[in-house]
This record gives C-alpha cells, structure tokens and sequence, in this order.
C-alpha cells in the first residue's frame, strides 16, 4: 500500500484517466428478485448523467439463491458492469473486498432496493472529485430531505445518531444511509483500521475519517423506505451497539490510530490559512463564550440567592469567588486543550489573580452605581450583568495569553510530534 502525503486528497481527481472515475458497488445477499432492476436503472442514471468512465460492482456475500447468476449475465451483457462473489455473509465484508481491489478514483456503494433517488448521486460524487472534500454521505436527517417511513424506523435512526453523538462525539447526522462515497486514496488508508464487516462498518468507518481530520459532506436525500426490507432491526440494533463500545474503547486505548492518521491524512487547520487570525482562536471563542454564559448564568443565581441575607459587595465576592474555580477548571480543560495535573495549581492561582480583577470591575461599576443612585434590584443585576461582559473579555485575553500560554504551546508541540 502505497502512502499519500498530508493533504494529498485535497487535489482534483484526474478525470482523464484511462480506469474508472467511480465505481459503485452494490452489496447484495440473496436479492434474485430486486437486483437485475437495480442494476439496469443505475447503469441508465449513470449513462445519461455521469460524464465520466464509470463502474458498478456487485458484491455477492454468500447468497445461496440465482443472486449471482443474474449478476454474472449482467455483466456479461454490460461493459461497465462487474461481480464479485464471496463465501462469507457481511455488508462490510463486500464492501471492503471491492472497494480495496478497485482501480477507481472514488468509491462508493448503495443499497439495492434504490431507497436514495438517483439524483443525489451527482451531489454526493462532485465534492470528492474537486477536492472539497474527502467522504460523502447521504443523510435522510440533514434539512432539505424528504423521507418516507415509519415511526418505528424514524425512532431507531434517529436513536442511533443521537447515541452516537453522545457516545462518539460524531458531527455527521446519519451514519446508517445506505449511499456513501469516499476517495479512493483516504479509503486505502483508513480500511485497514476498520474492523466490522456487518452493518457497522460504515459508522465505523465515518468516526475514524472524522477523528483523522478528514471533511465529510453531507447530501439531503430524497429515500422512501423499502417495506420488503430483510434487515434484522434487533440483530443489527445490538451489534451497531457493540460496535460503538468496541470502537469507543479502540479510539481511548490508542488501538485506532487517529493521530497518526490525523497527521497523514487530515486537512491543514482553517488559521493556517487565515493571516492574522491565530490557529484555534474561533473554537477558542466559542468554547470560552459556552463556559461564560454558564458561569454567568450560576453567578447571577447565587448572587440572587445570598443577596436576601447579605450586602451587595459580599453577596458579589461570594458569587464570583464560588464560581471562579469551576470557570478557571472549565476553560483550562475545554477552550485551551490543557489535561493532566501539571501546572493546575499555578492555573488556579494566577486564575484567581483573574478573579480578582474581574472583582474590582464588578465591586467598582456597583460602587459607581450607588454613588450615582439607589438602584433597584433589576438595575442592580443589569449593571453586573454589562459589568461581567467587560470582566469576561478580559478574563478570556489573560487566560489564552498568560495563565495557560506556556501549557497550551507545550500541548500542541506534543501533540504534533505524536
């Protein structure tokens, strides 16, 4: 296997090349009755709308009914038609098996009963022959689709991608959409590290491209659901599930090797890009922002709570004073990437010097206002509330350029030798 250069699958496909552009497989077990129409409806969608040399592969998994003679006549009769047959049942396992032996420039695969119209096919090819990006989905979540099913499988989808959120952070919104492209020099890279060869290979497939700093894009499509479908829901339910635990304990071991690959095959940050703009600083901001409102959001709280028994600087000195360490804590972990204990002590410290100048801003702009008059209540919070907007802005710039300076410099260099 031949390595590619970081950056590699940002340059156009060569559409001039003598082998196939696209090569589309069809995963098939025991389908005499749907695949010869399959076939012949993508070999026309195709031959009308896709101007380039083309391919489509079906992958017999251990059918034991006329599954692969029809193929076999099929391609017989169609130049651009090819099958392969293996003695082992597996979506994944077809799938890995014609993806790694084909000679195309993308890869991609749908199911056979055609759920997905054809005219997202051309959407989902385009981004991966420009460049723009280096895995393409199609998503019956994504806003603009329009899907026909039922509650029962509407749930179970839906269930699944939120579980996945929850469990492996993904940012895609369909992981189980049987209409997936990739170019044909990321696949060569990430199936090694692929271990399912069921329904899950796909998902899993998707988490390590996502962890490896790869783009995927994603389609709307039009799918109306298939009412002969075979598929096992409890089966498949239960080893999606094991595989989310399986894959989840390979990406927290180091068994998957996402930062290598990160380093292989992922895209150079957005700041790298953008002269004047420091490396992170958006999700930097974004990130602090979440962690302010929150604070903020506590802060007003317990300052509520304590100002019925207290003063209003007491009550302000307490509230701030509680909610600084969770704060320093908070951004230390999430907005500058900083982990382990080294240095949390000096970071509490010097994030309390932070504190305590975010304090004389807050106690100064409520001296100022009861100097000024005898406020309200709701006065009184709107003036802390504009009081901490200032405290934060400042809070955010001497936390990146001094409190966790140095760590963050330090996490990155390691990160990028690793």
């Amino acid at each position: 296997m031949t390595a590619i250069q970081a950056g590699a699958s940002i340059r156009p496909v060569d559409t001039s090349a003598t082998t196939p552009v696209l090569d589309v497989v069809v995963p098939v077990h025991n389908e005499e009755d749907d695949l010869e129409a399959c076939v012949r409806r993508l070999h026309r969608h195709l031959t009308d709308q896709f101007p380039y040399r083309f391919r489509i592969t079906v992958a017999d998994n251990a059918s034991t009914d006329a599954t692969m003679a029809i193929a076999t006549a099929l391609a017989a009769e169609l130049p651009e038609v090819d099958a392969v047959h293996l003695s082992e049942k597996g979506r994944g396992r077809a799938l890995r098996h014609a993806w790694s032996d084909s000679d195309a420039a993308v890869l991609a695969y749908m199911d056979v009963d055609l759920s997905t119209d054809l005219s997202a096919l051309g959407p989902l090819i385009a981004p991966l022959l420009s460049g723009h990006s280096d895995v393409a989905i199609g998503s019956r979540l994504a806003r603009g689709a329009r899907v026909v099913r039922g509650a029962k499988r509407e749930f179970l989808s839906r269930g699944y991608n939120l579980l996945l959120r929850g469990a492996l952070a993904v940012r895609f919104s369909d992981a189980q959409c049987g209409f997936k492209a990739i170019r044909a020099d990321v696949a060569r890279e990430l199936l090694p590290h692929v271990a399912d060869t069921g329904w899950f290979f796909d998902t899993e497939l998707l988490v390590i491209a996502q962890r490896a700093g790869l783009r995927i894009h994603e389609v709307p499509v039009d799918w109306v659901d298939d009412p002969d479908s075979r598929v096992d829901l409890v089966a498949t339910t239960v080893a999606d599930l094991k595989g989310i635990v399986r894959l989840g304990r390979g990406l927290a071991t180091g068994a998957v090797p996402v930062r290598s690959l990160r380093a292989q095959l992922g895209r150079a940050p957005v700041g790298v890009d953008a002269p004047g703009v420091p490396a992170g600083l958006p999700k930097q901001l974004v990130r602090f922002a979440a962690i302010g409102v929150a604070s903020t959001i506590a802060y007003l709280v317990l300052y509520a709570l304590l100002r019925t028994g207290m003063g209003a600087q007491a009550a302000n000195v307490l509230a701030l004073a509680t909610t600084a360490v969770a704060n320093t804590a908070a951004n230390r972990r999430l907005t500058f990437g900083v982990r382990g204990r080294a240095g949390a002590g000096r970071h509490q410290l010097e994030g309390m010097v932070v504190f305590l100048l975010g304090l004389a801003l807050t106690s100064g702009a409520l001296a100022l206002l009861n100097h000024l008059t005898t406020p309200g209540r709701w006065l009184e919070l709107g003036t802390l509330v504009l009081a901490n907007l200032a405290a934060t802005v400042l809070r955010f710039v001497l936390f990146r350029g001094w409190v966790f300076r140095q760590s963050r410099q330090t996490s990155q260099t390691r990160e990028a030798q690793s």
